[in-house]
């Protein structure tokens, strides 16, 4: 009951208990009332068992980007109804496509609740840069975009998306090192939340070609969970980026408590 989860199984519980001691006391409910109330509750905790039963299917779960992309609705789509966005990836630049970005405009960052927060890689750690190029360009069979200039674009672009006039909450920071993996979370945390994790692998034949994993709160819900947890630590880990030359300060989000 805590998360809200199976909610149907404690009102099945509920109602036999209630019916079984109402029978004890007395006649007070009738009978078909009492089979009515049986056969309701096997039925539910039948369909619950089938629903269990089934579970994701590998090619909900996991697939290259590809095969999501063609499974899912459009991001940008899906974006229309999210209230908490968070991304992490060395550049970003395949995520915050005009679509997206645009999306992210006129959908999250419209709400007062709404929230987007994005990790990319320090341009200033230049060892870490230096490892993540060698990792993310030269183990591609056909690259296409290299990671250093993709982050300076991308760079430049969160400057530019962070003076919109927004209602909601808009915050970037800068990682000193990457951790292997890129992840995107929609409303994370709540009931219909999820997230794709990307691992970079050692080798592959196209930026489409690494490896997706799709959890959801509702099918994965411990690891929906680590994965949140990681993010978080990331999240406190990086740091806000300095102003470009000649910009002024921009604004410096507070950190908040450090995750346990």
């Amino acid at each position: 009951m805590r998360h809200l989860r199976n909610v149907e199984v404690y009102v099945a519980a509920a109602l036999a208990a209630v019916f079984a001691v109402l029978s004890v006391i007395g006649d007070i409910v009738p009978v078909d009332l009492r089979w009515a109330a049986l056969l309701a509750a096997v039925a539910l905790l039948v369909y619950r068992s089938a629903l269990e039963t089934r579970g994701p299917s590998g090619d909900e779960l996991l697939g290259d980007r590809v095969a999501l992309q063609e499974t899912s609705p459009p991001l940008a789509k899906r974006l229309e109804t999210a209230r908490t966005v968070w991304l992490f990836a060395p550049s970003a630049v395949n995520f915050l496509t005009p679509q997206v970005s645009q999306a992210l405009r006129h959908h999250v960052l419209s709400r007062p609740e709404g929230s987007v927060r994005v990790v990319v890689l320090d341009p200033a750690a230049t060892d870490a840069v230096a490892v993540a190029e060698h990792q993310l360009d030269d183990s591609l069979d056909a690259p296409l975009q290299r990671l250093r200039p993709s982050l300076d674009t991308v760079l430049r672009q969160l400057r530019t998306m962070d003076s919109w006039p927004r209602t909601g909450t808009f915050e970037y920071r800068v990682l000193p090192y990457s951790p292997g993996f890129s992840l995107l979370a929609v409303d994370p945390g709540e009931r219909d939340g999820w997230l794709v994790l990307e691992l970079h692998g050692i080798r592959n034949e196209a930026v489409t070609s690494r490896m997706h994993l799709r959890l959801t709160r509702r099918a994965h819900e411990t690891w929906h969970r680590y994965w949140l947890h990681q993010y978080e630590h990331l999240w406190h880990q990086s740091r806000p980026l300095d102003p470009a030359p000649g910009t002024g300060p921009g604004p410096t989000p507070a950190p908040g408590p450090a995750p346990d």
